[in-house]
């Protein structure tokens, strides 16, 4: 499967712009979140809402005959400047220390520890790991306030696989907002993999989960609250482009 682009299809949105799924290609599951006004029953107030809706979306690069309007390609340093701007940028960011033996988010001294840069292969995965703990960040009661980061009871519990699901998939949204998704999911795959059985046992973590590490990337992004948020379920990316369906 290849991950070329930023954009994807669904398979009705591919034959609208005139082109087809490559068979024997697999889709990527997509949850669409956003918060949605309607008016209370009882009071006629407006109350808000989470809106919640799950797609099967492919990458353009596994379609064949799309009609796709050109678009510049955003330059670059070495290939590999929007994380450090992605971190740089982040409002209310934790210290990050360096030299440590592995990496990991301190919620009581709040600041995030990592081993050296020369100890990771690539620069794509030093920012893989960097935006795991920030996510983690997020949740510390100056920030986000969020109770699987608050309420962890040991490894394997309900609510440590929970926050680790947030970590690793807010982490996946960040590398595909810095498009360097496909450098860095093979990675993030295996490391949810570790989590199926508690997704098996309860099939609503991973939509919630999924809401969650969206809240945690509009936060490291400065997004506001009522920004539209689109969220690749299985890449843990920040949000590619995905169009939405009205079927």
């Amino acid at each position: 499967m290849s991950y070329e682009s930023p954009f994807w299809l669904t398979f009705r949105q591919a034959s609208q712009l005139g082109g087809s799924v490559r068979k024997g290609e697999k889709s990527c599951p997509v949850i669409f979140w956003k918060p949605t006004s309607i008016a209370d029953k009882e009071s006629g107030e407006p109350q808000k809402i989470p809106l919640l809706r799950f797609y099967h979306v492919f990458n353009v690069a596994q379609c064949d005959g799309l009609k796709l309007a050109s678009k510049p390609v955003e330059a670059s340093v070495n290939g590999i400047t929007r994380p450090e701007e992605i971190v740089a940028q982040m409002p209310q960011r934790p210290e990050i220390k360096h030299g440590m033996a592995r990496a990991f988010y301190s919620p009581r001294e709040d600041f995030v520890g990592l081993p050296v840069r020369d100890r990771f292969e690539q620069a794509e995965g030093y920012y893989a790991t960097l935006f795991h703990e920030l996510v983690h960040a997020t949740g510390h009661e100056s920030r986000l306030n969020r109770a699987t980061a608050r309420e962890l009871s040991g490894f394997g519990s309900n609510p440590y696989c929970k926050e680790e699901l947030i970590a690793e998939m807010g982490a996946a949204f960040l590398c595909g907002h810095a498009e360097i998704t496909e450098r860095t999911i093979d990675n993030s795959a295996a490391y949810l993999q570790g989590w199926l059985e508690q997704l098996r046992s309860d099939k609503t973590l991973i939509v919630q989960a999924a809401a969650q590490a969206q809240k945690a990337v509009d936060f490291i992004l400065g997004n506001g609250p009522d920004e539209t948020m689109v969220s690749p379920a299985t890449s843990a990316t920040s949000p590619p482009e995905v169009v939405e369906v009205t079927a």
